[in-house]
């Protein structure tokens, strides 16, 4: 929306490079933050890696649509359900309860509005993705719930009409920019949070696993805006 504007064979190529630097963003990251953990928390601990080939059997119908929906589905739906639902509660309470004529959600959103324009964001965006720590997916209609100043969450009918009503809040280039890096570099969703801290049985390891990349975007975005803002 902020990128690439018109059709055709161009426009789809710069999409196809935006995407395929981020990803190569991504990788490259996950290679250095890999190594700053091996020196520094992780040093002088040994790392392997053992996989145990289970024998070959004849695939048995009933037991794989029972492992499916017990063991996968419903266990990761469990999971879901249980930061979801308080997650949702806490939402629609920020969304409905008003203080001094002003939503829960606004004043949250002015608390935040410092840090967001430092990063290049607004207090509305970094809000958004604290509430969708449940799940990622309600970042952007938690963004629009907050612009339009509505008791729920909201979807948007076209790329065109969420692209006029961004721009309309302030959204540029470099806005979008520094969404799209926070979106890559963020504390992990309720439901993977939940899993590390069961796997791992450690608090510690669990708020690395939200420190570290969440100081990767925050990071990132200051250094975007800054630059945005010399150039400029």
């Amino acid at each position: 929306m902020f990128f690439v504007t018109g059709q055709g064979l161009w426009s789809s190529l710069a999409s196809a490079v935006m995407l395929m630097g981020t990803i190569v963003l991504a990788v490259a990251m996950t290679l250095w933050a890999s190594r700053f953990l091996s020196a520094t928390v992780l040093r002088g601990e040994p790392s392997s890696f053992s996989l145990e080939l289970p024998p070959y059997r004849t695939p048995q119908v009933g037991q794989v649509l029972v492992r499916s929906i017990l063991d996968r589905t419903l266990f990761v739906l469990g999971r879901a359900v249980s930061v979801a639902a308080p997650a949702g509660l806490l939402i629609w309470c920020a969304a409905n309860i008003t203080v001094g004529g002003q939503s829960v959600l606004l004043h949250l959103a002015g608390l935040l509005q410092p840090l967001g324009e430092l990063m290049g964001l607004d207090g509305i965006i970094l809000l958004a993705f604290l509430l969708g720590f449940p799940a990622n997916e309600i970042v952007v209609p938690c963004i629009l719930m907050g612009y339009l100043s509505t008791g729920a969450l909201t979807d948007y009918g076209s790329l065109a009409e969420l692209h006029g009503l961004l721009a309309a809040n302030g959204w540029t280039a470099g806005t979008a920019l520094c969404a799209l890096l926070f979106t890559l570099f963020h504390f992990p969703c309720g439901t993977t949070c939940l899993t590390i801290w069961r796997e791992t049985h450690s608090a510690k390891w669990t708020a690395l696993a939200v420190a570290l990349p969440t100081a990767v975007g925050v990071g990132l975005c200051v250094i975007v805006r800054l630059v945005i803002s010399l150039l400029l």
